[in-house]
Parts: structure tokens; sequence; C-alpha cells
């Protein structure tokens, strides 16, 4: 059977920072509550200039840099997964294509499952690949990800992206088996003109994210006949930090397998980018023969799991662009006021 894998994969986050406690001091709400009860310091912001689009443009770019010579007329698809494209009808994939330079005989869609779209992506792009039907693909997570003033979602909706290439060769991780679990669960919607989404608290932990992320890992795992101590890293969707937390321990994996990739304390919930950031950030740091597992999770509700060892490639070629903890640890301070303005709460 043919190998199909990452070939590169790129991070982008903006600089911009709110820190929790502001927003709950502006609400009237305990900040040592919020943090200790969603575990999340401050998330990021887009600047007024910065969109969905920009954000995957930059992850793609990345991303090339470290697919060791891939040029833009190789690959063959490209998704990006978002539930805040920047146009209702018009493909924020068609943009960055042009953006990043790949060639104009490629297709491109937008994917759009909360949280999850870009993973989506991901399994399209693996089908294609191993099917023969091109020799790239390229499936980008990012979100400028929206939340009403006053919203219990106000202190973790985050801005921020990944972009991961996927071919046979050259490849800097190879994954060895993906599978989905899908359920209708109205944890969480945006109705066509809203500018804000609506979430039903009682159902967010179960029968939503812990459902899905929990049996999606466990049939992955019986699948390939694998257990948690096979797996170096794992990654879980990260709404706050508790849930991926918790969600390790009931599959059985020891906590220090999931901090490397908990980018969520210091950035938020970053949406279709939140599991693929986590990804990016422990290839940041994995070495040769390591196995990752990464389970994502879309509202609505639905996970898609992958299995993942590293080759040898890796350790020259993610030098090649900036890490995650770049991207995290550059950041400025935004006022409530501030922020209220790039993301354009008030509108007249």
């Amino acid at each position: 059977m043919m190998k199909v894998g990452i070939v590169g994969y790129g991070a982008y986050i903006p600089k911009w920072r709110i820190k929790t406690e502001n927003i709950a001091r502006l609400w009237g709400q305990d900040p040592e509550n919020i943090k200790s009860g969603l575990g999340v310091e401050e998330k990021s912001v887009p600047s007024i200039d910065e969109d969905t689009a920009t954000i995957a443009v930059e992850a793609a770019r990345n991303a090339m840099k470290r697919a060791n010579g891939v040029k833009g007329n190789e690959i063959g698809a490209i998704y990006v997964g978002s539930e805040s494209h920047p146009y209702a009808v018009k493909p924020t994939a068609v943009t960055v294509a042009e953006a990043v330079g790949l060639t104009p005989h490629v297709t491109a869609a937008d994917t759009e499952f909360a949280c999850k779209a870009a993973t989506a992506g991901m399994q399209a792009c693996l089908g294609l690949v191993k099917g023969g039907y091109l020799k790239y693909g390229m499936t980008i997570g990012a979100d400028t990800a929206q939340s009403a003033p006053g919203d219990a979602l106000e202190y973790t909706a985050a801005a921020g992206g990944a972009a991961f290439i996927l071919g046979g060769d050259n490849i800097l991780a190879e994954i060895e088996g993906t599978c989905s679990y899908t359920q209708d669960v109205p944890d969480f919607w945006r109705r066509e003109g809203s500018l804000y989404p609506r979430h039903a608290g009682r159902f967010t932990g179960e029968p939503a994210y812990f459902e899905q992320v929990i049996k999606c890992s466990k049939a992955l795992m019986e699948t390939l006949g694998t257990c948690p101590d096979d797996y170096t890293y794992a990654v879980f969707h990260m709404p706050n930090t508790k849930f991926p937390l918790k969600a390790a321990g009931i599959l059985g994996f020891e906590p220090k397998k999931v901090v490397t990739g908990l980018v969520v304390q210091k950035i938020g919930n970053t949406y279709s980018g939140s599991s693929l950031l986590g990804l990016a950030a422990v290839l940041d740091e994995a070495r040769p023969g390591d196995r990752i597992l990464m389970t994502s999770y879309g509202s609505g509700a639905g996970s898609d799991s992958f299995s993942i060892n590293v080759t040898d490639q890796l350790e020259e070629r993610k030098k090649l662009a900036p890490p995650v903890k770049y991207y995290v640890e550059r950041r400025s301070y935004l006022s409530y006021s501030m922020y209220a303005k790039n993301r354009r709460l008030y509108r007249g």
C-alpha cells in the first residue's frame, strides 16, 4: 500500500492578545473563576486587516517552506476549513491558492464542520493522493472566531490557523490511519444572517465533545491495534484546557503526552485551527520514531482521528519556518475597547 503523509506544515497566529481577566471585569465576572474554569489566560485577536484568508495564506506559505521544494504547480487540491470565511458566497480556498502560487489546475473548496472542517479536508487530500488523482494536496484550518459580547464564548473565541501539505513522497510524518465518528447534536450553531453563534451549554461536554472525541479515538486505536502506551503525543481539539486533559485521562493518556500541543491556554480556541495548531506544535518538538494521535472535534457534532508516525525527514525541515511557539510568544496586548474595534463588535 502506498504511504501517504505530511510533507509540509505551517502555522500562523495574530500577534494581538486580550487577557480573559479584562473581559471578565468588563462584564462583572470574577476573573479568577473564569481563568480557573476554562484554563485560558488570554486569547489571540485578529488585527483590523486580518481575516481567515490572510491567516490561511501565512500558514500555507510556511507549510510550503517546509515541503522540501514542492512547487505550487504540483499541489492539485486545496481545502480551507473555517466557520468564519470572509464571504458567504465566494471560496476562501481560491483566494489562498492564487496568493501562494498554486496551479490553476487545482480543485479548490471551502469546508465547513465547525472546528473539524480542516481535518475533513485532510481526509479528502489523503484519499485523492492515495487514489493517484494528484501528487500533493493542501488543507488549511483557519478562523477568526465569532462571539457575542458578554457571551461565555467571548473568553476563548480566538484567531489563528495551520496548513498541511499531504503527499506520497518526502514525508515528514506518515498518516497510518484515520477514522471518523459523527452524530447530530445541537450544541452550537449560527443561522444565516446572524452575526454571532448560539450554543446549548448543557450539551457542550456530553453528549457532544466527549462522546465524539473518545469514541472516535478508541475506534481508530482498535482498528490499528494500538493503545495509549504506543503514542508519544496526543492532540485533542482544545475549546479550553480542561476538556482535552479530561478526554486524555478517560482514554488512558498521561497528561505529559498532551501538554506539548496544548496551546489553548495562551491563545484561546482557534476553532478550525485548534487541533491542527496543536499538531503543528507537537511536530515542532517531535523526533523520528515518535507516534502521534490527533483527534479533532466539530460542534454539530463529529470527530476525525489520525494516527501519525514521525519520519527522519522532520528533524531538518521543521527548522525551515517559524515554530508555533514563535507565534504564541510574539504578542501585544489590547484593551477591551481596541479589541471591540478590531472585532467590529458594535455596528451602527
